[in-house]
């Protein structure tokens, strides 16, 4: 198991991940590693999926013409953060999870057999698990000290016939990985509903 480097640790309170925290618009030079990417990964796969699927798989795009590649399917003003952040992830679904229910859901017999001619409900159950997923990884991330950007605006059947062709995962979002820069957020924070708009007592 990967193991986090302490001097990396940022303060975990709600606060720190929630509300001090914002989506950057520049990043500091400072590399982000596959390490880094690993070691929150080795904390955040232990959140709670459907029948432990875990369906979310990862893309590290680094080199310059995978970025390009990448870049050529986000929508305009999505190109420009692509290309200029230190780490881009593609966070994708795998179709094929079940193939990999025999070791993560020993408990539930016959699980895969019983979704492998699913492949409507697979991908169904993919999707809603790796949105799920992606969401302990957000706040992971923000955890250790990063900042990252999510974005949906993109070409993803694009990216699934490119970047994921011949693997089954199904592109649900990228997110732009790196270390805060000063002045990172220059526009005044939007605000947020409150919460007797959003919740219900019944």
């Amino acid at each position: 198991m990967t193991t986090l480097d302490p001097t990396d640790l940022a303060a975990t309170t709600l606060e720190d991940l929630f509300v001090r925290r914002r989506t950057p618009k520049t990043w500091s030079e400072r590399p982000v590693t596959d390490e880094h990417v690993a070691a929150v990964h080795d904390a955040v796969r232990w959140g709670p999926t459907a029948m432990n699927a875990s369906p979310m798989r990862l893309l590290l795009v680094r080199t310059p013409e995978a970025r390009a590649r990448l870049a050529a399917h986000m929508a305009p003003g999505n190109r420009d953060r692509v290309l200029g952040a230190p780490l881009a992830v593609v966070v994708a679904a795998d179709t094929r999870f079940h193939e990999h229910l025999g070791h993560l859901a020993p408990h539930v017999g016959g699980a895969r057999d019983r979704f492998d001619p699913d492949h409507d409900g697979r991908e169904r159950m993919a999707r809603e698990n790796t949105w799920l997923q992606a969401g302990y990884l957000v706040v992971g991330l923000r955890a250790v000290g990063l900042d990252v950007g999510p974005m949906t605006g993109m070409d993803a059947a694009g990216v699934d016939a490119d970047l994921l062709a011949g693997t089954g995962q199904r592109t649900v979002m990228v997110l732009n990985v790196g270390w805060p820069a000063e002045d990172a957020t220059p526009h005044p924070r939007a605000p947020r509903l409150d919460f007797d708009v959003v919740a219900r007592v019944i």
